[in-house]
């Protein structure tokens, strides 16, 4: 998969275009990279339907669609993201469905179509903690199968985490990864099946 730099020059051409994300959807995520590798080497076993929540670039859901076929819904409160998602998207021969929504207009009906929920770097400020998790808990009722969320193991994400551990039996499990990017951080992982 290629996963480009705010060097690569595709990006920059989007960027010399005048798009400038407002919500930090102006890099390649680490965290992302994390998200790829625990999906590697644990495949969903249900993928058709992605839903990719604070996409960004879309690293996550680009992956999905390209590697699983999975049918993706890429997600972000800032529309200026999606012409980088474009980018990347096109780099990897494949597309995603983009829907501008906060975290807090994802209705449980809507989630119910999905079976896949993926994100990383979502819980980075105190003021997401409460929607974040609020978002996993509709994404549980609705029964959305596999929910992985992935961080550099900030304190907000940790106690969104925790929240998930104590009332859905989440695992919050740490994570490394090496290869072309070197992360480490954590998972929140719910299966739901």
């Amino acid at each position: 998969m290629i996963m480009p730099t705010a060097a690569h020059p595709a990006i920059r051409r989007v960027r010399r275009r005048g798009n400038l994300p407002s919500i930090h959807g102006n890099k390649l995520w680490k965290s992302s990279c994390l998200l790829l590798d625990y999906l590697q080497k644990h495949p969903p076993a249900h993928a058709a339907r992605v839903l990719d929540v604070g996409c960004g670039w879309g690293i996550a859901g680009i992956w999905c669609a390209s590697r699983l076929g999975s049918d993706v819904t890429s997600l972000d409160a800032d529309p200026d993201v999606f012409p980088y998602l474009e980018a990347v998207a096109a780099l990897n021969g494949v597309s995603t469905r983009h829907q501008v929504k906060r975290f807090e207009q994802i209705s449980t009906r809507e989630l119910a179509s999905y079976d896949l929920l993926l994100a990383a770097d979502v819980c980075f400020w105190d003021e997401l903690v409460r929607p974040v998790t609020n978002l996993v808990n509709r994404a549980v009722k609705a029964g959305v199968k596999t929910i992985v969320i992935a961080d550099p193991e900030r304190s907000t994400f940790l106690d969104m985490a925790q929240s998930c551990v104590d009332r859905h039996c989440a695992e919050l499990l740490p994570w490394r990864c090496r290869g072309s990017v070197e992360a480490r951080g954590a998972l929140m992982v719910i299966e739901n099946a």
